[in-house]
């Protein structure tokens, strides 16, 4: 990792709230913006993946991350965060909504309700909430920056056996993101969506599989992958960049888009 002096800094002044930052996708964003000069509110439940992200950004950086142990589908918990993070660091400026879990995957019959809500109040509620509570402060500020993790899955590609939940829950993240974009233009809140395919990250931990899956797999096998672009999945850093982009002023006339990451996985 490189040192702040050899990274322009285009986030210098900023704060930045990042769901699910204790891995992934969103610890990579939240170092990537912190090299950029911003000060990062880490949001993720509190386990020691959460505390090893703020430990390695503060080392380096001096100070600029805090860890919040946030649950995105409580309201009371994200609503808490929020203002204790703009108390703390002075308002906020930037959103990355990227808390999400793969939730339960298995035959639409088969799928219990409660397995269906838990993938709803997670990626949908948690990406609801944590926009709605972060508009007030960036209203305040005059501008602000919000990126949403939605997926290829829901709006790409459809084969992803028994996602019915995840996938259904990534396209509405879309849909709630061009009406927040519109809604927002005229307080200079910009509202982006990144849909990833296949990233190396640990969100395959929050995958329940059922026994009943394998009766719904249709086999379909690609001889040399499924990433044209690459030899494998992408990296989270490769997204952590495109975050950044979409967080800067590099991208102040772009709002309510969607940009797909996947190195051509959704063209097969």
């Amino acid at each position: 990792m490189t040192g702040t002096n050899q990274t322009v800094q285009r986030f210098s002044g900023k704060t930045a709230i990042v769901t699910g930052a204790g891995s992934g996708i969103g610890k990579a964003t939240a170092i990537q913006l912190a090299r950029e000069g911003a000060k990062v509110a880490l949001f993720d439940l509190n386990d020691q993946r959460i505390a090893e992200t703020e430990n390695e950004i503060n080392q380096i950086f001096q100070g600029v991350s805090r860890a919040f142990d946030v649950d995105v589908s409580d309201e009371a918990r994200v609503a808490k965060a929020i203002k204790e993070a703009a108390a703390y660091f002075g308002g906020v400026d930037i959103l990355f909504a990227n808390a999400g879990i793969n939730g339960a995957w298995g035959p639409i019959e088969d799928m219990r309700l409660e397995d269906w809500e838990q993938t709803l109040r997670i990626n949908l509620n948690g990406t609801f909430l944590s926009v709605k509570h972060t508009i007030p402060y960036m209203k305040k500020k005059g501008a602000g920056s919000i990126i949403i993790t939605s997926s290829i899955n829901g709006l790409d590609r459809f084969a992803g056996w028994g996602a019915s939940a995840y996938s259904t829950t990534k396209a509405g993240q879309v849909a709630f993101a061009k009406m927040a974009a519109l809604e927002l233009a005229k307080f200079k809140i910009r509202v982006n969506v990144i849909s990833p395919g296949a990233i190396a990250t640990n969100v395959d931990e929050s995958t329940k599989i059922s026994d009943e899956l394998k009766e719904i797999v249709i086999p379909v096998e690609y001889p040399e992958g499924s990433q044209p672009l690459a030899d494998g999945p992408g990296q989270p850093e490769d997204v952590a960049e495109l975050v950044c982009f979409l967080a800067s002023d590099a991208s102040k006339h772009i709002t309510g888009a969607r940009v797909r990451i996947d190195g051509a996985e959704a063209l097969l």
